[in-house]
């Protein structure tokens, strides 16, 4: 199990450079206006989303667990609890195949649990693409890791 952290930020080739020192790491999984680190430490996943005209810079939090029994436990953990917003099974987003939560907190910070079904999908025109993670800042809308 692994933090994770999306931002959004003005520039990503800057973004990148910069992390990629902080933290002495090369992206694991670099598109246009998308970079993700997978930090082994401390366990982090980095997502930067370049978005220029965000008003926030922090686009979501999240955690990124391994195993599917670590989802399912997770959904029932919420679901019990009254916090589980959505459930996405074998979504694809952000150049990922994922099973994924999402739960808002009172202040509106989403929250999202995650496991990667499938790390390098074949990229289809049309489907869960960055616009739509970049986009998924607006209410209702889950976003992608």
């Amino acid at each position: 199990m692994r933090f994770q952290l999306a931002l959004n930020v003005q520039n990503i080739d800057e973004a990148v450079r910069y992390y990629a020192k902080l933290f002495d790491t090369q992206p694991h999984k670099r598109r246009a206006g998308y970079a993700n680190f997978a930090i082994d430490s401390p366990p982090l996943k980095l997502v930067l989303f370049e978005n220029p005209d965000a008003t926030e810079r922090l686009h979501h939090v999240g955690v990124e667990v391994f195993e599917p029994e670590q989802i399912d436990r997770a959904a029932r953990r919420l679901r019990d609890q009254g916090i589980l917003d959505e459930t996405q099974r074998g979504e694809t987003c952000c150049h990922a195949t994922q099973d994924k939560l999402w739960s808002r907190e009172p202040q509106g910070l989403r929250w999202e649990w995650y496991r990667i079904t499938d790390d390098a999908p074949a990229e289809e025109s049309g489907a869960c693409g960055l616009d739509k993670c970049t986009g998924a800042q607006a209410v209702g809308r889950a976003g992608c890791s």
